[in-house]
């Protein structure tokens, strides 16, 4: 072993990870590839097998794991999991990255927790699935909120399995930014199976409708950023090019084509009946529908 190595390999924080699901098991084979000394820890500890093959050390409990060393991943089932993995561990001077999926109020909740047993606290929310963690092109990344002197202390091991987004000291923002793209997501998957529903009984082959769906779709997806514009000016007025009443009038036709194909409204109607209401209200008519924004929030 050269100099070079040994140096490099001192480099290399020990990691200890709670939780060998599929996501877990990607998130210790990347670290574990990438010369960190790795302890795991599962509740079913066959999990663990091919990864002490590897060179992994298994701690017989999440006590025992946690004590190993002072960066403790958890990537459990829920925030029960992680209330009965942690139960019976010192915590004082450890440094809590919680990947387990939640909401936001209850990262908030596990800070305040973590914090009064001594702990430094990180929430994370995974974009990406299990094959791409480890995949530098895949563009999978993670955001985490919470501590910044804990993310700063250790960001270069945290972006070992993907990228890293900090997104700021409210533990709770890593899973509403988590969720606010998952939302916007299944949006669009909505509209998506409306779209292929409204063909589906046609002579249209949908491989060949698909790349007029994607274009459409990828055209229409800068909008975002004049919704976000209009959201912090507050002028809903300036630049509109179709107005809030002439896209009520207009999805009448919608809803009627829908009708004619025999194809259900209950992906299409909701937005639709949000801009009736916006519009009923009166003094919207020539505004965009970013304002739809505040209607939601009320």
């Amino acid at each position: 072993m050269t100099d070079d190595t040994v140096r490099e390999a001192a480099q290399k924080k020990p990691v200890t990870l709670l939780g060998l699901g599929a996501m877990g098991t990607a998130l210790a084979d990347a670290w574990l590839t990438a010369g960190h000394p790795v302890t795991v820890w599962n509740r079913n500890p066959r999990r663990a097998g091919p990864l002490a093959a590897r060179g992994a050390a298994v701690a017989a409990t999440a006590a025992e794991a946690v004590a190993a060393g002072r960066l403790v991943v958890l990537c459990l089932l829920d925030d029960d999991s992680v209330d009965e993995a942690l139960a019976e561990a010192d915590l004082t001077g450890r440094d809590l990255v919680n990947l387990t999926t939640g909401t936001p109020l209850r990262a908030r909740d596990r800070a305040a927790w973590a914090q009064a047993r001594g702990a430094r606290f990180l929430d994370g929310g995974i974009m990406a699935v299990p094959p791409m963690i480890g995949v530098p092109e895949s563009g999978g990344y993670v955001f985490y909120s919470g501590s910044s002197g804990a993310f700063e202390d250790h960001r270069d091991t945290l972006a070992v399995p993907a990228g890293t987004r900090y997104v700021g000291e409210d533990p709770g923002f890593a899973a509403l930014h988590d969720v606010a793209l998952l939302s916007a997501m299944y949006g669009a998957f909505s509209g998506i199976t409306h779209a292929f529903a409204l063909i589906r009984r046609e002579d249209i082959d949908p491989e060949e409708f698909v790349p007029l769906l994607v274009d459409w779709l990828t055209a229409m997806v800068p909008a975002a950023h004049t919704t976000a514009a209009r959201l912090n000016s507050g002028d809903h007025t300036t630049g509109v090019v179709s107005n809030l009443a002439m896209q009520v009038a207009g999805s009448a036709t919608l809803v009627r084509t829908a009708e004619e194909q025999g194809v259900d409204t209950a992906l299409l109607t909701p937005y639709l009946q949000l801009m009736e209401r916006l519009l009923e209200e009166g003094g919207h008519d020539h505004e965009d529908t970013a304002r739809v924004v505040d209607l939601l929030t009320r």
